[in-house]
């Protein structure tokens, strides 16, 4: 589980969300909430409540109308209070921003259309486009809060303090915001994690399901990496911080989701070009409409069917779907651990065809381990990586800890000597104890057994004992469990795979067989990934994705048409870099986050042909006089339901592939190791 800390991030400035008001009335910049913004019921919610009150007096004034004769008075009454209340939710701006920004907005396509109803005598068919449009644009706010909740829920993840060990020995609760890297925290069972850390002392097992989804707590123990927000379910531990409270994995993430929440994809893009001029458009159809119907027959009737046409070619419906979707969309992705930082990020991830993928850390566990031991004629295993051990816990050579893991017992040594990038020596039990690669000790009888392991992808350390040859250990560091899976799930949504990696071209097609790739780059330098991405989208593989997580790839994650970094919390020269971010480290997230981005695809370009049909069908039958305007009215309004309804199905989180579906609830044991990678 990634869990590094992120000291070169920017510091969270305020908890709020931010408002994405892509609104039916015009599509308003971004504004951002109040901070620590409460969840109001929609019972006590004005903007809810308006356009609902609205709604109950044109009904009242209908049934008024159509039951009780004598009381035309008192439904005229009912329906001016249905028209003012629902006006007031769009007018104002509309008005606001075409005198102060020179802007036409949709809203001031409802404000002309009304108020030409309103001189026409129509004050019942304006009462009911007041209410029927301000409603939209209330149900568009919940649509926006619901896809904001899972980043509400992220917040509520910190809290509000966390208890400090001071240097006399003594706890003292301290509120998170003065939370520093290198404090020391006590987490006792039952608390949350107020900031990331290290394990110093201590064991137990952590919940981390409400940020990586792993539905199985993960052991911990001294020198595990842990995540802000994880609950200690167990034993007490002593963590030290390795970021502020309020500049950590978690807050990060919520940035990401925030940024995503404030811009628009491609799509909205072209929803608003289509949108900006079809408004002055339709203004000169409308007048166009008024002033040739009244040369040839009554002005009175060709001015009514211009007020219809306003309303008819409203592209209130294509406004409002296409950021509907995209924010519902990425709002669920964070709910399985992907963090889209935009909206036109989601939509390229939809459409990608290639996918490129380093290889440390993001095809294998970046933990080298022992993978094979060869010993000589009386000399056992044990024997062998009890030498190796008690000569590299001197060590800092990578390999040195792969070594020592794998044996439980390890001798004394004496007279310990390293030689940088060849090998160690030192005396056990009074023998000459030398442990090196075979470049540097003479392989001797395991020479061809050597040659083999190093074809299948290991680095081999060599054993003598006093001058001769006692034994080879091959390690290795080995391919994540589901990553065949996965690369076979790629294939199977006729996506290309190529692997780059900064290894030697022996251990990178090892490793790729064993994965199920074919196309392999190796020996490359940052510069070399980012230019194989380049030629992977120029020699047509079409948009290509590249996917890491180390400052090596950084280059490649930004070059590449979506940047994808392994773990949220990873180097920050990757994330940083990088389009999208997965708060785990499991590769089954990969097909599952391009499934969800092409569903999302679909329903956007469902949305947007439902629109653009809207206003094509009733344009004719509005100019014609086929439709009134009360029943444009209804008809348009009732599409924008169904458009937001639709675009609210992009909140569904993927099912995972039946075969990976039991696979992917268990626990993976490396998850908690830390994700501070420069390799590959």
């Amino acid at each position: 589980m990634p869990g590094s800390a992120v000291p070169g991030r920017r510091l969270l400035r305020h908890r709020g969300d931010t408002r994405v008001t892509a609104s039916a009335c015009g599509c308003e910049a971004p504004e951002p909430a109040a901070a620590h913004e409460e969840h109001t019921p929609w019972w006590r919610n004005r903007a809810i409540l308006i356009p609902a009150t609205s709604g109950l007096t044109l009904g009242l004034g209908l049934i008024l109308e159509w039951s009780t004769p004598g009381a035309e008075i008192v439904a005229l009454v009912l329906f001016w209070a249905s028209l003012l209340l629902g006006a007031s939710q769009f007018a104002p701006g509309a008005l606001r921003n075409l005198f102060t920004r020179g802007k036409l907005g949709i809203g001031l396509l409802m404000t002309i259309s009304a108020t030409g109803a309103v001189i026409l005598g129509f004050i019942e068919e304006a009462a009911a486009l007041a209410f029927l449009y301000s409603i939209v644009e209330a149900l568009e706010d919940l649509a926006m809060d619901k896809a904001r909740s899972g980043l509400r829920s992220l917040l509520a993840l910190i809290p509000s303090s966390a208890t400090v060990l001071t240097s006399g020995g003594t706890t003292r609760t301290v509120p998170v915001e003065r939370l520093v890297s290198g404090d020391l925290l006590r987490l006792v069972a039952g608390e949350r994690l107020a900031t990331d850390g290290i394990v110093r002392s201590g064991h137990s097992s952590l919940d981390v399901s409400a940020i990586t989804g792993e539905s199985i707590p993960v052991e911990v123990g001294p020198g595990d990496t842990v995540l802000a927000g994880s609950i200690n379910t167990s034993g007490v531990l002593e963590i030290e911080a390795t970021a502020s409270g309020t500049d950590n994995s978690l807050t990060t993430v919520v940035e990401l989701v925030e940024q995503a929440q404030s811009e628009k994809g491609d799509r909205a893009r072209i929803a608003d070009r289509i949108a900006r001029p079809l408004v002055p458009g339709v203004l000169i159809l409308a007048a166009l409409v008024a002033l040739i119907g009244a040369l040839l027959g009554d002005p009175g009737l060709w001015i009514e069917r211009a007020l219809v046409v306003l309303v008819a070619a409203s592209p209130c419906a294509l406004a409002i779907s296409v950021p509907i979707t995209v924010v519902a969309a990425i709002g669920a992705a964070t709910k399985f651990g992907v963090i889209v930082k935009s909206g036109a990020t989601f939509e390229r991830l939809g459409g990608i065809r290639h996918l490129a993928l380093d290889k440390t850390g993001t095809l294998t566990r970046n933990t080298p381990t022992v993978a094979r031991v060869l010993t000589a004629d009386g000399v056992t295993d044990s024997d062998v990586l009890g030498w190796a051990a008690a000569l590299e816990a001197h060590s800092t050579h990578p390999l040195a800890a792969a070594i020592t893991a794998a044996t439980p017992e390890t001798p004394d040594a004496q007279k310990v000597t390293e030689t940088a990038g060849q090998g160690i020596t030192g005396l056990i039990d009074g023998a000459r104890i030398a442990v090196g690669s075979p470049r540097w000790l003479d392989p001797g009888p395991f020479a061809e057994q050597v040659a083999d392991l190093e074809s299948e992808g290991m680095t081999v350390v060599i054993v003598h004992r006093d001058d001769q040859p006692a034994g080879a250990i091959g390690v290795r560091d080995e391919l994540r469990p589901e990553t065949a899976e996965v690369i076979t799930a790629l294939h199977r949504r006729r996506l290309g795979v190529t692997m780059l990696t900064g290894d030697n071209t022996r251990t990178a097609e090892a490793l790729a067989a064993g994965a199920g790739i074919t196309d392999v780059r190796s020996q490359l330098r940052p510069e070399d990934k980012a230019y194989a991405v380049a030629e992977l989208r120029d020699r047509g593989a079409g948009p290509v994705a590249m996917i890491g997580d180390g400052i090596n790839d950084a280059p490649a994650l930004a070059s590449a048409d979506i940047g994808i970094a392994m773990g949220a919390t990873g180097s920050d020269a990757a994330v940083e870099s990088a389009d999208v971010a997965f708060t785990g480290d499991d590769l089954r997230l990969i097909p599952r986050s391009v499934d969800h981005a092409r569903r999302g695809r679909r329903i956007i370009n469902q949305n947007i042909v439902l629109s653009l049909a809207i206003i094509i069908v009733l344009l004719p039958l509005a100019i014609t006089g086929v439709l009134g305007l009360a029943a444009v009215v209804l008809v348009h309004e009732i599409a924008e339901v169904i458009v937001i309804l639709n675009g609210l199905r992009a909140a569904r989180t993927p099912q995972l592939d039946r075969p990976a579906e039991a696979a992917i609830e268990t626990s993976l044991s490396d998850r908690t190791e830390s994700t501070a990678r420069t390799g590959s």
